[in-house]
């Protein structure tokens, strides 16, 4: 079963939006060479506990940091301690949650690929056309279709662009939790899944890859990368289905 949020839930899931676009945007003005994972990630839990909020990250599944800190060829869950020192090149996912308020609250989720320094064109284009797969899925959104929809027009557009998305990692509805009903792949059919309605609130999260789409666990046995060490971006908003259409609630 997919939860359907109550309008006092919505409301609320719409703070704990806001706060996580409000830190994520001021982690990205903080991201430039040289600058260290760790003094991103302090900077992202103290704002977030600032607002009132707690970074739902944290401790979560033994998870050591608030953010997800992914460089260049890692997917996700790559933790911001040990510090790493950002290089010309790289790119960088960080990837966040906020629960809001901080004790039993609502949950959001977001993540950002970004660039540090300048960056060779491939890697511009794998940027763009993640971040617009992700555009295209939130613009389809809306109650009666299905969930395959969605992964359809992502994996149809990426792939048209010459890349690949990730097949082993998901997006999923968030709300009370951090990962609720329904699985959201990034592949798959037209007219298949459950079908979309109102009050359902989901973390769409297009995960891309220049290479080939196999992801392996690092030595670390926390970080997913890229097997064939490809680079690699993901985009993910926190999005509610509302009659209208579907409504970001992670808008920077």
């Amino acid at each position: 079963m997919i939860p359907i949020k109550t309008p006092s839930q919505i409301q609320t899931m719409r703070q704990s939006g806001q706060i996580l676009a409000r830190v994520l945007n001021l982690l990205v003005k903080e991201v430039k060479v040289g600058v260290g994972t760790k003094y991103l990630n302090d900077l992202a839990e103290k704002e977030i506990i600032k607002a009132g909020g707690w970074p739902i990250f944290k401790g979560y599944q033994g998870f050591p940091t608030a953010i997800c800190s992914c460089l260049t060829t890692e997917i996700v869950h790559a933790p911001a301690i040990p510090d790493r020192i950002l290089q010309t090149g790289d790119l960088l996912t960080i990837d966040a949650g906020v629960r809001y308020p901080a004790k039993k609250g609502m949950v959001t989720d977001m993540a950002i690929t970004v660039p540090v320094g300048p960056i060779d064109k491939e890697k511009e284009k794998l940027l763009k056309i993640t971040r617009e797969s992700l555009n295209l899925a939130i613009k389809k959104i809306k109650p009666g279709i299905h969930l395959g929809d969605i992964s359809f027009i992502i994996q149809e557009f990426v792939e048209k662009n010459g890349f690949n998305v990730i097949r082993d990692l998901v997006g999923h509805g968030v709300g009370e939790k951090l990962h609720e009903e329904p699985q959201i792949p990034n592949y798959g059919l037209k007219g298949t899944g459950p079908i979309l309605k109102a009050g359902m609130t989901l973390a769409i999260e297009p995960m891309v890859s220049i290479g080939h789409y196999a992801i392996a666990l690092d030595k670390n046995r926390i970080t997913y990368k890229m097997a064939d060490d490809s680079p690699c971006a993901h985009f993910e908003h926190t999005i509610l289905v509302t009659e209208k259409g579907g409504e970001i609630l992670t808008k920077i």
